[in-house]
């Protein structure tokens, strides 16, 4: 009985201590800044914790503890945990070279005085890449990139000096992907690997031992569009795009400060992120047509025409039931705090939108494909959310096992007169199967016959296959998004969640003829890889851009007047066969057409409408289009931005910030200004 009370009151002791137990956090550093691999430790216990890549800890201790700082080379430091939950600690060094290794996440220290000590082959080796690495060593670094923190160590992975502006890839890389780190502090690293090291040196090696930190992303080679002679080519002719992944990208970009490559820059894409105040149609076609004629911002020699167009809002609750099949991408590539972290949470922002009526399948792939959610109902959130939080990446990337399963799925269960989409999240790095762009466009073609229309949203960053998703968007009925941050899953997921899923008309073309006796050349701006040849216009078999609820779609074109001189214009011989004559439409600039299919459509349907040649003031909504428009030539160094700044796409943007509800354009103009302030 006694040995009973012992028992239970050592137990309730236990508890009562345990219960006073709090998470105390903070961070480590020294002179340099942040100090990741200390060892924190209760004193009197013999486990403890580490710092990470930005000095930060966690641990739990009650309000008597002592909490110890120790790290090879520095003076221990000592904190009593109180009434505090916060405890930053600065060590000091011991003048003592150290080298820290983590192995498997256990950690082993070797330290010894300052000593002459010979630099091995493989220390020499490095050393050497670091004078040819950009932005490394001693040569002035790169002022297009980075705004990165001047106190960061030097990173090397996997035996390759890693430029700073990829800094944030390494500290964002999955613990399960290293196999060990060795940490060096300034004067063993500098000793070691030179002036580059002179903040200290963090060495990993992971378990593949060939991680491609620098980044690997991938675009489609953009030929941007040249002025065209009228006399020679009357019409342009393209495929409407509603696509917004390219400016979401390039902002991620810039805030990361790295280098943008001109072919991420899609200015179409730009331009159509943001939402414009055309009307709602009144008619029996589900979109409005508007036009504007001005003086071009950038060069007063020509002129700048609006097309725009705004597609039929729908509320939620209107909207036809939806058979949704979701296509993750679990694969090992996918394992990023920025990926499928952030995929689940973003789709979960779709799954809280979804009615009783809707249906929702989850399809998986890694190196194979499966089915980890049958069709549910959108009133079963609870199931739904369930089979997400389960979701872990590992694995190779079967992306085109996964269409193929995905496909079968929303087709076995496919709705008449519904919505039917499959909605593929990746960032679109296969690597097992048919992994081509070729391959992809071949089989998304053979797949778009079946009625099921797609949605393809991006994430991630290094590894980024924007080329290939782009494909499947444009070929597949469907649309792409690029998703860097929850604020950008609920622009797609909420603010457009009707123009994400609900198509309302597909196969949308444009087709532009100018009046030879009012304009000389024309320049469309943007829509490089969405032209289509003159007769393609009038062929339904041909495929083009689909709209959604509520959807925008702008487009400018640049155009110069007869009898205006251009340095971007060469002579042309006068035709010999066709015969100048005057017309009837001298009032007239260009005649603007438009086809397009409902969504279970065969035949196009087709719309005109005439644009009068009368320069106006510019809308608010012209002026903030053309900020952006320059803006994007400015970032691919386009000769036609003229004489363009980037003080001039600034000023633009404000005159065309209008009321900006939701601060995109206000994010626009700061966007700007930090790019600038770094160029």
């Amino acid at each position: 009985m006694i040995k009973k009370m012992v028992f239970v009151l050592i137990i309730s002791s236990l508890s009562l201590i345990q219960a006073q137990q709090k998470t105390i956090t903070g961070v480590v550093s020294d002179e340099t800044g942040p100090l990741p691999g200390v060892t924190v430790m209760v004193k009197g216990r013999t486990s403890g914790t580490e710092t990470d890549f930005d000095g930060r800890y966690s641990i739990l201790a009650s309000s008597s503890d002592i909490i110890k700082f120790s790290f090879v080379g520095m003076k221990t430091e000592e904190r009593k945990v109180g009434n505090k939950k916060i405890i930053n600690v600065q060590l000091t060094t011991d003048n003592l070279l150290e080298e820290v290794a983590i192995v498997g996440y256990g950690v082993t220290t070797n330290s010894f005085r300052s000593r002459p000590r010979k630099v091995n082959k493989l220390h020499q080796k490095i050393a050497s890449q670091l004078q040819s690495v950009k932005g490394v060593g001693r040569g002035k670094p790169n002022t297009k990139v980075n705004i990165y923190n001047a106190k960061d160590p030097l990173y090397i992975v996997d035996g390759k000096p890693v430029n700073p502006q990829y800094n944030f890839v390494v500290k964002d890389l999955d613990k399960k992907e290293i196999e060990s780190v060795n940490v060096y502090k300034p004067y063993k690293a500098k000793q070691l690997f030179g002036k580059s090291a002179k903040n200290g040196c963090i060495v990993i090696t992971t378990k593949r031992g060939s991680y491609q930190v620098e980044n690997q992303d991938a675009y489609a080679a953009i030929q941007e569009n040249q002025f065209e002679h009228v006399s020679a080519s009357p019409l342009s002719t393209f495929s409407i795009d509603v696509d917004k992944a390219s400016y979401s990208n390039i902002r991620r970009m810039i805030n990361n400060g790295q280098e943008i490559a001109a072919d991420a820059v899609k200015i179409e894409e730009m331009i159509n992120y943001f939402d414009y105040d055309y009307p709602q149609p009144q008619g029996k076609d589900p979109f409005s047509i508007n036009t504007e004629v001005v003086k071009t911002p950038w060069n007063s020699d020509t002129k700048l025409v609006k097309i725009g167009l705004q597609g039929k809002t729908y509320e939620n609750e209107d909207l036809p039931p939806s058979n949704l099949t979701f296509l993750i991408d679990v694969s090992g590539s996918m394992s990023s705090s920025n990926k499928l972290p952030l995929l689940k949470k973003a789709f979960k922002l779709l799954v809280n939108q979804l009615r009783q009526e809707d249906r929702v399948s989850i399809v998986v792939y890694a190196g194979a494909a499966g089915v980890v959610l049958k069709p549910a109902s959108g009133s079963n959130k609870e199931k739904i959310l369930a089979a997400l939080d389960n979701l872990e990446a590992g694995g190779s990337t079967a992306g085109g096992e996964g269409i193929e399963l995905a496909y079968k799925l929303a087709q076995k269960n496919f709705r008449k007169r519904g919505n039917n989409r499959v909605i593929l999240a990746t960032d679109g790095d296969f690597n097992v199967g048919r992994t081509s762009n070729k391959a992809m466009e071949e089989l998304i073609e053979e797949k778009r016959k079946s009625g099921v229309f797609l949605s393809v949203l991006g994430f991630g960053y290094g590894n980024y296959k924007d080329d290939k998703l782009e494909i499947l968007a444009d070929k597949g009925n469907g649309n792409h998004a690029y998703i860097d941050t929850m604020q950008e899953a609920q622009k797609v997921f909420g603010k457009e969640f009707g123009g994400t899923l609900h198509t309302i008309a597909k196969d949308v073309k444009i087709q532009v003829e100018f009046n030879p006796e009012k304009v000389q050349a024309y320049r469309l701006i943007g829509y490089e890889n969405r032209m289509l040849n003159a007769e393609d216009f009038i062929d339904d078999t041909k495929d083009a851009g689909e709209l959604g609820s509520g959807h925008t779609v702008t487009a400018l074109y640049e155009v110069i007047p007869v009898g205006v001189k251009s340095e971007f214009l060469s002579e042309v011989h006068d035709l010999k066969y066709t015969k100048k004559t005057k017309s009837s439409y001298d009032d007239e600039l260009l005649t603007v057409k438009f086809r397009y299919k409902k969504p279970d459509g065969k035949k196009s349907i087709e719309m005109v409408s005439v644009v009068k040649d009368q320069i106006t003031i510019p809308s608010t909504d012209m002026n903030f289009a053309s900020s952006v428009a320059l803006f994007g030539m400015y970032l691919r160094n386009s000769k036609f931005k003229n004489t363009g700044t980037l003080e001039d796409v600034v000023e633009l943007a404000l005159k065309g910030k209008g009321i900006d509800k939701d601060g995109y354009r206000s994010e626009f103009v700061r966007l700007v200004r930090a790019y600038n302030d770094v160029n």
